[in-house]
């Protein structure tokens, strides 16, 4: 593990409280055994505190001077050993935190953020000579010169402390060596004595348990962080008609695992689906259980299900994953071609829509009650999405703080959006990725108490010109009647070059549908960069490609689909199918 060191320094001024409040610093030394037992209570509690490797070193330099030495060095092993892992490389000592008295002088640097390093001959070295376990005086064979060479690349200044004004202290954790605690008191107090010796043992005992519990932490952590972001989406789509971009950011505090996420899923007919939800709590459960409820709402989607019925389906999948896990989800389905939006809320923070004019407005959907309560009543509202709008999606995490409420930080973000689109008469709107770092600016600089996913659309929209769409009867001839519908199309939007390839394509999809269907069978054709051509019918048979044998009449015709389109697909929906396929459009100036 790569320690991420950084010098932990504050100088000393005369405003210091010492352990004991309304005693000065010589007082608060620890003399007789009552002493040293308060001033362990006192320090070993301070050390204790803390889950973070900063906060446990930080502690540890501020319970020991003054009260138990004038200068001490905390040096860590890089990297720390955690478990049986064993380095790839011997591990060196680095400077972590340092603190002395009397204070740093004005205008000296304190240590560098990555601390000097000691070389790993110095490091093994050190740890055989504390191999005993306890910690030693300066006048122990050897010590001098490896302490010596310890404090050379350190924080020292003047000459190395010799005999029993230095004491080093081993930081052992888990069973492995972590690294040392340097002890130096100044030649205006009593050297160390024998009775110091537990005293250092004590705050070295409890120093490592701290780094080796922080250590633990980052590596529970950091697998934390890593299992909610493979369950986010690695990258977005990019369907045509809608441009996306998003933002996911874990809490600062301890607690940084969160159950935010965020989708983007193309469904049939250019459309999208836009979805963001939060798991209550902070953990590794809050993280798989979004995980499950993100595959969820994906099946769902592909579905084709309105918004509401999403939201009721995921709310009944929550009861069945036992516990009482609550979340809250907003769904909405874009379509390119209507430029319409259909939204339904469960619980969750009500989305800004930010118009080509300028002007951002909180969308008014009615909130149901949040994914786990199980009341359900959710509701799809539909809205009206203007070509250069652009939609944004956000967890509660954005707008709510300890200082703040949501309305209070809806409103904020209101205002923000607002003012991020100001600018003159005709102006283009602010770029996508910009707009999400404008939204995030209204965090500022405050640590984040909850993790945030953040969705942002902009609705382009499609040329009705670039959309063609019958219904046709379940009959033989449907398949004729297709072809010649497809070929007053292409040539209307001059692509004769793929008519006979398209025609026949068309016609083997129809034909198939024929076969199943019941009610109307409906036939679009889209332009987009690729020309898509989708067959829907009531029939929940899909089709599936099988390699027809030679005295087979039929179960050719997905094999001929499967060879001449560029892509191909089926997808069930509640109402029954869409088999659909995309050709490349042809070059500018070919001709048939």
């Amino acid at each position: 593990m790569q320690t991420e060191a950084r010098a932990v320094t504050k100088g000393l001024g005369a405003d210091r409280s010492p352990l004991r409040p309304g005693r000065s610093d010589r007082q608060a030394q620890p003399g007789g055994q009552t002493d040293r037992l308060r001033f362990l209570d006192e320090a070993t509690g301070r050390i204790s505190r803390g889950l973070e490797l900063d906060a446990t070193v930080y502690e540890l330099c501020q319970a020991a001077v003054p009260a138990f030495a004038d200068h001490v060095l905390v040096h860590l092993s890089d990297p720390l050993p955690f478990g049986e892992d064993l380095p790839a490389t011997l591990p060196v000592l680095r400077l972590y935190g340092t603190e002395r008295t009397p204070p740093r002088p004005p205008g000296v640097p304190a240590p560098p953020a990555s601390g000097p390093v000691t070389p790993s001959a110095v490091a093994v070295r050190l740890a055989g000579l504390l191999d005993g376990g306890g910690p030693v005086f300066g006048d122990a064979p050897d010590v001098a010169s490896v302490v010596g060479a310890l404090l050379a690349t350190g924080d020292a200044s003047g000459p190395v402390p010799s005999g029993r004004r230095l004491l080093v202290a081993p930081l052992r954790g888990g069973g492995r060596f972590l690294g040392s605690v340097v002890l130096v008191r100044a030649t205006g107090r009593p050297p160390f004595t024998d009775d110091d010796l537990p005293v250092a043992s004590q705050l070295a005992t409890y120093t490592a348990l701290g780094v080796h519990r922080a250590v633990l932490y980052r590596r529970e952590a950091s697998f934390a962080d890593a299992l909610q972001r493979t369950m986010l989406p690695p990258s977005l789509p990019a369907p045509p008609g809608v441009r996306l971009a998003s933002r996911y950011l874990p809490a600062s505090r301890t607690s940084r695992v969160g159950g935010d996420w965020y989708d983007a899923i193309p469904l049939p007919g250019n459309r999208v689906a836009l979805v963001i939800g939060d798991v209550m709590g902070h953990s590794l459960t809050s993280a798989a259980i979004m995980g499950q409820l993100r595959t969820v709402a994906q099946t769902l989607a592909r579905l084709d299900l309105p918004p509401d019925e999403v939201l009721h389906h995921l709310d009944e999948q929550a009861e069945r994953l036992g516990g009482r896990h609550i979340a809250t989800c907003l769904y909405a389905v874009y379509d390119p071609v209507r430029h319409r939006l259909l939204v339904a809320n469960a619980g969750h923070p009500p989305p800004l829509l930010l118009r080509p004019d300028g002007r951002a407005e909180i969308v008014r959907v009615p909130p149901g009650a949040p994914i786990g309560v199980g009341t359900g009543g959710f509701e799809t509202t539909e809205l009206t999405a203007p070509a250069g709008a652009t939609l944004l999606l956000y967890t509660d995490g954005l707008v709510e703080s300890r200082d703040s409420d949501v309305l209070t930080g809806v409103e904020r973000l209101q205002d923000r959006l607002r003012a991020a689109a100001a600018g003159p008469a005709g102006a283009a709107p602010p770029a996508l990725e910009a707009l999400c770092e404008e939204a995030l600016g209204i965090l500022g600089s405050r640590d984040r108490d909850d993790d945030i996913a953040l969705l942002a659309a902009r609705f382009v929209g499609l040329d009705p010109e670039t959309v063609a769409s019958w219904y046709l009867a379940p009959h033989p001839r449907a398949a004729g009647q297709a072809r010649r519908l497809a070929r007053r199309t292409l040539h209307r939007w001059g692509l004769d070059a793929l008519d006979e390839e398209t025609e026949l394509l068309v016609g083997e999809v129809v034909g198939n549908a024929v076969r199943f269907a019941d009610g109307p069978i409906t036939l679009r054709l889209l332009r987009t960069d690729v020309l898509r051509c989708e067959v829907g019918d009531d029939s929940p048979l899909v089709p599936r490609l099988r390699h027809a044998q030679p005295s087979d009449e039929g179960g050719r015709g997905l094999f001929l689909v499967d060879q001449l389109a560029l892509r191909w697909g089926a997808t069930r929906l509640s109402t029954g199918k869409v088999v659909w396929f995309e050709q490349s459009l042809p070059e500018p100036g070919t001709v048939r």
